[in-house]
C-alpha cells in the first residue's frame, strides 16, 4: 500500500508541472489534418510484412543470415545502443542545440512512448510466437530492442528536427544498427 501511495504521489508531483495551459486539441485540429495518403505507406509496409512472414523469401533470408552470423550469434552491444538516442536527447542542449521541450517533458515523452512500445511489442510476441534462431524461446518477432531503438530515435528526431536535422536523424543510425544486430 505504501508503494502505491508513493508511486501515485511521485506521478502527481512529476506530471503536475507538465500541465498544459492552452487547449492543444484546437491547435492540432487547425495545424494538422489527417488524410488517407498518410496511411498508404504504413499500410503497405505492415501488410507486406504479414504476407512475407511465412514466405520462402523470408525463410531464405533467415537461412542466409544464419550462414553469415551462425546460429549461436550473440552480442551485448544491442542491449545498449537502443538507448543512445535518449542520451542524445538530454545531451543535445549541451552541444548548443535547442530542444522542443524541457527535460521534464522529454522524460515524460520518453517514458510514455517506451511503455507503449514495450506493451505493444510484448503482446505481439505472445501472439505471433516466432521461434528464435537459437531455438531458446518463441518470442523472436517483433524485436523489442529494435522497436525501442526506433521509438527513442523518433523521440530524438521530434526534439531536435527544427534545430539540426542531422543531429535529430542520427538516432536512426543506432536504431538501424540495432535491427541489423
Amino acid at each position: 500500500m505504501k508503494r502505491k501511495l508513493s508511486l501515485i504521489s511521485f506521478l502527481l508531483i512529476f506530471f503536475d508541472g507538465n500541465a498544459q495551459i492552452v487547449d492543444s486539441t484546437s491547435l492540432v485540429k487547425n495545424q494538422y489534418k489527417l488524410s488517407y495518403k498518410q496511411f498508404i505507406a504504413p499500410t503497405v509496409l505492415i501488410g507486406s510484412g504479414f504476407l512475407l512472414k511465412e514466405s520462402t523469401l523470408n525463410k531464405n533470408l533467415q537461412e542466409d543470415a544464419q550462414k553469415i552470423f551462425g546460429s549461436d550469434f550473440q552480442n551485448q552491444i544491442d542491449n545498449v545502443i537502443p538507448f543512445i538516442p535518449i542520451a542524445q536527447i538530454y545531451g543535445g542542449m549541451f552541444l548548443g542545440y535547442v530542444p522542443k521541450s524541457d527535460w521534464q517533458h522529454q522524460t515524460a515523452n520518453i517514458f510514455i512512448s517506451n511503455v507503449i512500445t514495450y506493451t505493444i511489442v510484448e503482446s505481439m510476441k505472445h501472439s505471433f510466437k516466432e521461434i528464435r534462431p537459437d531455438s531458446s524461446d518463441n518470442f523472436s518477432f517483433p524485436s523489442g530492442h529494435t522497436a525501442l531503438a526506433f521509438t527513442n530515435a523518433s523521440s530524438l528526431y521530434y526534439e531536435y528536427k527544427d534545430t539540426n536535422i542531422w543531429y535529430a536523424s542520427s538516432g536512426f543510425l543506432f536504431a538501424t544498427a540495432t535491427g541489423i544486430l
